[in-house]
């Protein structure tokens, strides 16, 4: 009896020591580098993956990792049912214990899209969908269609995308990046607006943004926007017809091969600011904030008129006679 009462106790003890050794080697592993020195692996857990599935998909992303311990870690640690569905990437040292948080948080992957400003929406909207790291759920939808699906009050999409660099995880849906342009588009123009000069000529914040567009497209350089944009609120204010290159390029669209022709500027078309008083209907391109700053601040002046001296500044005039002359001396 009693030798039984010894081989219970050896094995009771064996088993014991067999599982701290087991225990001291699975939280050893948990705490060791899954890569040593190598190169980032990118790797994407699904949507609606539990814990099992979403091991297998890091061994099958490369990740040399047994899905059978990792499953069993996320388990330890209660963390099993708190994934987070998205892309990511295994750095270098990072270890499992480190790779499971990083999942349970959502500390995805970023990439990154850059938006000129003078940009058209057109010129946006292709490099959006040029972008290899965005999920593009928009490629069939109109621009009315886009404009919907971000949830904007407006129609047609010019002028209403702020011109930024933008990061986002990899994989983001090109619908949340045209949202985040967009309020971004929305809030500056909010700021700006509650900041604006008194007595301006325009009816709307909108208005405000399409000022915005012409003078980003009409500055040669970076200190000349508050007078380019004194030269046309100034024109506005009087009823003369603005006259800017840029909204009748704009209005051509396809038609437009490089050189504006006299034709094209007695051409009538809605943005043609030759034949039509006012603002154009819609903003021509991104402006970015100084421009929209300059739109709602004008520098205070009598100008009415500028033409560009050939090494990227104007030459502004009070009056037509000036004008010529400024013409006759730079551009004839």
């Amino acid at each position: 009896m009693a030798f039984f009462k010894k081989l219970l106790l050896l094995i009771i003890l064996l088993a014991v020591g067999i599982g701290a050794v087991a225990t001291w080697a699975f939280l050893r592993w948990a705490d060791t580098p899954i890569l040593q020195a190598a190169p980032t692996i990118e790797f994407t857990i699904k949507s609606g993956s539990n814990i099992r599935s979403a091991s297998r998909q890091l061994r099958s992303a490369g990740i040399p990792l047994q899905p059978i311990l990792f499953e069993a870690l996320a388990r330890v640690q209660g963390k099993a049912s708190s994934l987070k569905a998205g892309s990511f990437e295994l750095n270098s040292e990072e270890t499992p214990r480190e790779l499971l948080q990083k999942i349970v948080e959502g500390k995805f992957s970023l990439t990154s899209l850059g938006i000129i400003e003078g940009w058209s929406f057109k010129q946006m909207r292709s490099a959006v969908n040029a972008h290899p790291h965005i999920r593009h759920d928009s490629l069939t939808m109109s621009d009315r269609e886009l404009m919907k699906a971000i949830g904007s009050e407006y129609g047609h999409p010019e002028g209403l995308f702020f011109p930024d660099t933008y990061r986002f995880a990899k994989n983001s849906s090109d619908i949340q990046v045209y949202q985040l342009a967009h309020q971004a588009m929305l809030s500056r123009l909010d700021e700006v607006w509650k900041r604006r000069a008194e007595n301006l000529p325009y009816k709307s914040p909108y208005q405000a943004l399409i000022m915005a567009s012409i003078v980003e497209k009409e500055t040669g350089q970076a200190s000349e926007r508050g007078m380019i944009a004194s030269v046309f609120v100034n024109r506005l204010r009087v009823g003369m017809l603005l006259q800017t290159d840029p909204t009748v390029i704009y209005g051509m669209g396809e038609q437009f091969k490089g050189n504006i022709r006299k034709r094209d500027l007695t051409t009538d078309t809605p943005y043609n600011t030759y034949t039509r008083a006012g603002l154009p209907p819609t903003p021509i391109a991104l402006p970015g904030l100084e421009s929209l700053k300059a739109a709602v601040n004008p520098e205070p002046s009598n100008a009415y008129y500028f033409v560009a001296r050939g090494n990227g500044t104007s030459q502004f005039s009070e009056n037509l006679s000036d004008h010529n002359k400024a013409v006759n001396k730079y551009q004839r």
